[in-house]
């Protein structure tokens, strides 16, 4: 059964949201429903891939202020591609 919900959240978040969901041809209503979903499940089953940075911000995991987002990025790759 499906239940309205109302959130309030910042506006240019909101017309972000609404173009991404017409991009991939879905509602807004069903990729929050997902990404709500795959939060508050152990398996993951998902259709949708969340990001580490999106998933460390859910499971509360501090991201050090002082990361070298580049550094870490060119470890990363030099660690794929050995």
């Amino acid at each position: 059964m499906d239940t309205k919900l109302t959130l309030k959240l910042n506006q240019r978040i909101i017309e972000k949201a609404k173009e991404y969901a017409s991009d991939r041809k879905m509602s807004l209503s069903r990729i929050v429903e997902a990404y709500l979903q795959s939060l508050t499940t152990d398996n993951d089953t998902s259709e949708f891939q969340i990001s580490p940075f999106v998933k460390s911000i859910s499971t509360g995991t501090e991201i050090p202020t002082d990361l070298d987002l580049k550094k870490e990025y060119s470890d990363f790759l030099i660690e794929k591609y050995k």
